[in-house]
């Protein structure tokens, strides 16, 4: 079953990790967080696979999706994949999947947005909505505006990645995210189970504020 995509989307960050992807998604799920990705851009296919089936084990109510690799995504059993727009084609990845797993799309403007709806994408991640180090080949910040112009035409979560932190949060989930992701400012903290937790509190309390001022809005 596909769970919403909602809330403090926890990435792994095998290189800036001080604990180690297994404590930080141990950490995460305790967290109560919806969903974890599992992103290891330097690792040989061998330990992709091994690491991604102790993580999908810890997720056991959690979606776990896996970051560009089909095929560990396939070995681990997960739940999905998240794809760029350089990676695997969406057709391919939805052949080799089967309709039940979850794909999750990057983009970087409308235009792809739009083309990555008609494909019938599970959710869009708008990305990088601030200036980033996690993600060399990143490109040019967005801002919140994409946020808020792909939720006027996406059916489909939006997840927002790239710079954000403790104190950006609230304009992102103002800008009508579904999710937020944050990886350094999370993962590279002696305190990571804290930072998660502390992600998750203020997604639900800016949330919130959000749909009351929307909802103050509609009744003026």
């Amino acid at each position: 079953m596909k769970k919403k995509i909602k809330g403090y989307y926890f990435i792994t960050g095998s290189v800036l990790s001080r604990s180690g992807n297994v404590k930080d998604v141990k950490a995460a799920v305790r967290a109560g967080v919806n969903i974890v990705q599992y992103r290891n851009k330097t690792a040989q296919t061998g330990l992709l696979c091994r690491e991604a089936i102790k993580l999908k084990k810890i997720c056991k109510n959690v979606l776990f999706i896996v970051n560009d690799r089909v095929d560990v995504a396939l070995a681990s059993g997960a739940d999905g994949v998240h794809i760029g727009q350089a990676d695997m084609p969406f057709a391919a990845a939805r052949k080799l999947l089967g309709d039940n797993k979850v794909i999750g799309v990057t983009v970087h403007s409308v235009s792809q947005a739009k083309k990555a709806l008609a494909l019938g994408v599970d959710y869009i991640a708008v990305a990088p909505v601030f200036k980033t180090g996690t993600k060399k080949d990143a490109g040019k910040p967005t801002g919140v505006s994409l946020i808020k112009k792909i939720k006027e035409i996406s059916k489909v979560p939006v997840a927002a990645i790239g710079g954000i932190n403790q104190v950006n949060a609230r304009s992102v989930i103002n800008a009508g995210a579904d999710a937020l992701c944050a990886i350094s400012c999370v993962v590279s903290k002696k305190d990571a189970p804290a930072q998660i937790q502390k992600f998750q509190e203020l997604f639900k309390k800016y949330k919130v504020s959000h749909l009351q001022m929307k909802r103050r809005r509609r009744e003026v």
